[in-house]
């Protein structure tokens, strides 16, 4: 199986899992972007269980000392991109969303199906870390350019390629002083992606994104650099939740980590402990400065000690210090999402940081669907408060009635050409400087044309270029060319600039829906619907819940005719633009929530290690109106079951499930070697549940009734 991702002629968007040769042997062999892979195998825990902790082991053996990961990976180790002068599409840096949006969602089935197990592997040194030749510059470096902050280091690039022509992909791993692999645990492998993001957190905005490339939605690239993530930091909120989890599930009290980690876990602590009273009211500038330079040197030093070799020193952190790390960041995270929240009940996705000698600013950007998904999944939200922000969303700009669905941001006129480049007569008639410039017959800053319209030079491309330029006029005061330089951001706002994704209309450009996200929606209302912590929810509210969780659907193509739709519905495309049907064919991401909405809406929930029944979002018209006989494989064979009127079938882990409604709630189990097991209520039990994950052909189908009244 293959799936399409994006643009195929993007290096990163190949992508492949082989399973046969030619003369038909078994071939196991996977390649493709971190995302991609990743995301498979989240819905494919699903029903292989018991891959997701080699799942985690394999991601977390991938990631770096400086908390991100390579961009490709396949069966035999990973890929960096290297820089290519005669490739327009090559570039270096790290996907700043990457670590702990993926990671999260493997340690939650790990806790789900196989309780204690991570928390067991927290201290065991078996771990090791990936030896990318990608050096994040100092502090002072990513100040004076955020978007030119990685370099790449040929020297270490080269002895990384002598490595593995010795001994194979191990080459590719993080090594001491003396050529042997370092080994750490899993405590601090899960630690240090934490302190990366905490160490680019801007309090009121979110995670500073400065690795040279964007997020999830990449036509977003021009946010790299100034911009801020709440995105990023409300999947930060969900991992460390589960973080705190897995510390309570483990039975260690101390661990060793390595020494250069410790020292950067206590800094950053430090620093948080000591910025407690921001969370008092609105952030300050001056404060948020002094918090966010405090944070950038210790990632500064931190970064320079892992670069030039970890020691090999180990120091000790305990379980009740990080359970108050961990406490004390979800009491800043909390705090900014609060603050990012819209009049509209809406939260900002995305913002941009504006680095002032006395301050830094923070500056809000035009509602995205991308931040609506991240906070609903964060958990931050109640079930009141989530449904006051789906009420929003209906009724926001971001809503598109024609194909009752989202747009991944509001459609927004475009500024026309001639309209581009002109200074407001307000900004003219109140700068001096500007007027005697005019005066003068100079053009080498600004000019007036025949219709009386100033213009700035258009040999400048940035306000960047622009203060360059400004320092060789020596007669220009510094006032002046500071309000110059103001006045040309304000005609031109190159800052606000999103990227692709404000300067194209098809794809994730204006007015197009991208059903990924959509997809992504409808899990996250579900999710929220289906919360443990939901259970004291008004009946009032969970009726409007599962009514946004409908709309959502029903606006999914499937759901669609084919005129309305653009293609047969049952053919996956990307994305819907404003002016057309659906457009480039090939199933996306979006199959992964898909299939996990499906499992959610059939009421299969999985804790503690057993299997429960207990659907809230099922339909009593999806039950048969009349028998039928239904083929499936189990095993590698094909098999057939009769299905009744009145019931609904589907497989779990290869084993059919036949639903039935019912007054009460019950389980047969009908095991394969003729014995079958009657269980009162909707949980299957600890062995039988293990027996399911492990595929072990024990059970030969489950038989569950389910209560009426909780069919829809």
């Amino acid at each position: 199986f293959s799936r399409r991702h994006g643009d195929p002629s993007r290096p990163w968007n190949h992508f492949s899992i082989d399973i046969q040769n030619e003369d038909g042997s078994d071939k196991l062999y996977f390649q493709g972007n971190w995302r991609d892979i990743f995301q498979n195998w989240e819905a494919l825990s699903l029903s292989y269980p018991d891959y997701i902790e080699s799942f985690v082991t394999k991601f977390v053996n991938a990631s770096t000392a400086d908390g991100y990961n390579p961009y490709r990976i396949t069966r035999g180790g990973f890929d960096w991109e290297v820089l290519e002068p005669d490739n327009s599409w090559s570039n270096i840096g790290y996907w700043g969303d990457h670590q702990v949006n993926y990671l999260v969602k493997l340690l939650e089935l790990s806790l789900a199906y196989h309780p204690g197990e991570i928390g067991d592997w927290l201290s065991r040194e078996i771990f090791v870390y990936a030896n990318v030749p990608y050096r994040i510059k100092g502090y002072e470096a990513l100040l004076s350019d955020p978007r030119d902050t990685v370099l790449y280091d040929e020297p270490e690039a080269a002895a990384i390629a002598g490595r593995v022509e010795a001994i194979g992909s191990d080459g590719t791993l993080l090594t001491l002083g003396d050529g042997s692999i370092y080994r750490v645990n899993l405590l601090e492998k899960l630690l240090v992606p934490v302190l990366s993001k905490l160490g680019n957190l801007v309090p009121g905005g979110g995670i500073w994104m400065n690795t040279q490339r964007p997020e999830w939605n990449d036509a977003n690239n021009a946010l790299v650099g100034f911009g801020l993530s709440m995105v990023t930091l409300c999947y930060l909120r969900r991992y460390l939740k589960v973080f705190a989890c897995i510390l309570a599930d483990g039975k260690e009290e101390r661990f060793s980590v390595s020494a250069e980690v410790a020292d950067f876990f206590a800094g950053i602590g430090d620093v948080l402990q000591q910025s407690r009273s921001m969370l008092d009211g609105a952030v300050e500038s001056g404060a948020r400065k002094a918090f966010v330079d405090a944070l950038g040197r210790l990632g500064e030093q931190y970064r320079e000690r892992v670069y030039s070799g970890f020691s090999g020193g180990r120091s000790s952190v305990t379980t009740p210090d990080l359970l108050a790390f961990i406490e004390l960041s979800l009491e800043f995270i909390d705090h900014s999402i609060a603050a990012n929240r819209r009049p509209d009940g809406l939260y900002h996705s995305y913002n941009l940081i504006h680095f002032g000698p006395d301050g830094y600013d923070v500056e809000h950007l035009y509602e995205m669907l991308e931040g609506q998904v991240a906070v609903l999944s964060s958990g931050y939200l109640g079930p009141d408060d989530s449904l006051e922000m789906l009420d929003g969303l209906r009724s926001s700009r971001i809503y598109r009635s024609d194909q009752n669905s989202y747009l991944l941001y509001p459609d927004k006129p475009q500024v026309r050409f001639l309209e581009r480049n002109v200074v407001d007569p307000s900004l003219v008639d109140g700068n001096e400087w500007i007027q005697e410039e005019l005066r003068s017959g100079r053009i080498d800053f600004v000019e007036k044309d025949s219709e009386g319209k100033v213009h700035f030079n258009t040999a400048f491309r940035s306000a960047r270029e622009l203060a360059s330029a400004i320092e060789q006029r020596a007669d220009l005061a510094a006032e002046d060319a500071a309000r110059l330089v103001e006045t040309y951001e304000s005609v031109f706002r190159h800052r606000q600039f999103t990227g692709r994704s404000g300067s194209m209309y098809k794809y994730e450009g204006l007015g197009s829906i991208y059903w990924h996200m959509v997809s992504k929606l409808l899990l996250a209302a579900a999710e929220v619907i289906t919360a443990p912590s939901q259970a004291d929810t008004s009946p009032e509210t969970l009726r409007k819940l599962i009514g946004h969780f409908d709309e959502i659907k029903e606006g999914l193509g499937v759901h669609k005719t084919p005129a309305r739709y653009g293609a047969f519905t049952t053919d996956p495309y990307s994305h819907t633009p404003g002016f057309t049907g659906v457009q480039q064919p090939g199933m996306t991401g979006q199959v992964k929530e898909d299939v996990i909405t499906r499992f959610s809406e059939l009421g299969v929930r999985v804790d503690q290690g057993e299997v429960a029944f207990a659907p809230t979002l099922l339909r009593r018209e999806e039950f048969l109106d009349e028998p039928i006989t239904w083929s499936y494989r189990a095993g590698g064979e094909m098999r057939s079951e009769d299905i009744e009127a009145g019931c609904l079938a589907f497989s779990l882990c290869t084993v059919p499930v036949i639903y039935r409604a019912a007054g009460s709630a019950s389980i047969t189990v009908f095991e394969a070697d003729g014995k079958r097991a009657e269980i009162p209520g909707n949980r299957l039990g600890r062995g039988f549940s293990q027996a399911l994950f492990r595929r072990e052909r024990r059970i030969q189908k489950i038989v569950v009734d389910i209560p009426d009244d909780l069919l829809r």
